[in-house]
């Protein structure tokens, strides 16, 4: 199956941004993708964290939601819906929330962002929680004949929720990693969690300057299961496609049988 990892700098205007990536959604399918990967934040990269509550919208309601089911059935497309900000059940939060649509444009999988970012360094600090409810529930699910674990961003440092998944082919990591973590980390931690897990890894991302001033990595990518890049987008738009080929993950699984190996 032909994956493609599509890359955004997402601002502020919902309406733009929900253009861009039904342009990038099309041009993904134009060249031969059934599974397209939007990155975390794709629909609203805000001035501040709060502008997530005013766009936020409930299960099966919105226009983020109406543009990723229509695209992925007039596209014939399965489609990771990379984040949006669905209603918690507090008012004053919302999950960071992947919604997967079939190629019918049906709701086929759902995970909330279960680990949330936060530091104080003693000069600055920032909390997720202060805006975000964490999820708690893992999710699997098949696109395709593909067993995909899902993810977010933060959650790529939790290496056990992706040893929860395997086996499992492709992992899903829709992402707005800062410049600076991104630099030193973003591409590690994509090829261990393939690596160890032997299964490819869809990793979409923002990448670029934002409205907000934020700058983001970038590098979307896809990665086999013996951790080669197979497709990256620096930064700016663009789509990372590559193949996932199931007689690669049964040769590497042959030829290296860890997960056959597992007593822990």
């Amino acid at each position: 199956m032909k994956i493609a990892a599509l890359q955004m700098v997402s601002g502020p205007d919902p309406a733009a941004n929900l253009l861009a990536a039904r342009r990038l959604l099309e041009a993904a399918a134009a060249q031969g993708a059934r599974l397209a990967a939007l990155p975390e934040y794709f629909c609203l990269m805000g001035r501040q964290d709060s502008d997530k509550l005013a766009i936020a919208e409930t299960p099966g309601h919105g226009p983020i939601q109406a543009m990723l089911a229509s695209a992925a059935r007039e596209l014939g497309l399965w489609i990771i819906g990379g984040t949006l900000p669905l209603r918690a059940d507090t008012p004053d939060r919302v999950r960071n929330t992947t919604l997967v649509f079939s190629p019918a444009g049906e709701v086929a999988a759902r995970y909330d962002k279960i680990h949330l970012f936060a530091y104080d360094n003693g000069r600055e600090s920032y909390d997720e929680a202060r805006v975000l409810e964490a999820g708690s529930q893992p999710t699997v699910f098949d696109a395709g004949g593909l067993r995909t674990g899902l993810s977010v961003c933060y959650d790529l440092r939790f290496p056990e929720l992706f040893r929860g998944y395997a086996p499992c082919d492709l992992i899903a990591v829709p992402a707005a990693f800062t410049y600076t973590t991104g630099e030193k980390h973003w591409e590690l931690l994509l090829r261990a969690r393939a690596v160890e897990n032997q299964a490819y890894v869809i990793a979409p991302a923002q990448g670029g300057r934002h409205e907000n001033g934020r700058r983001t990595w970038g590098h979307s990518m896809v990665v086999d299961p013996w951790g080669e890049v197979l497709a990256v987008v620096p930064e700016g738009e663009g789509i990372a496609l590559a193949d996932v080929e199931p007689a690669r993950l049964a040769q590497v699984r042959q030829q290296l049988p860890a997960l056959a190996h597992r007593r822990l």
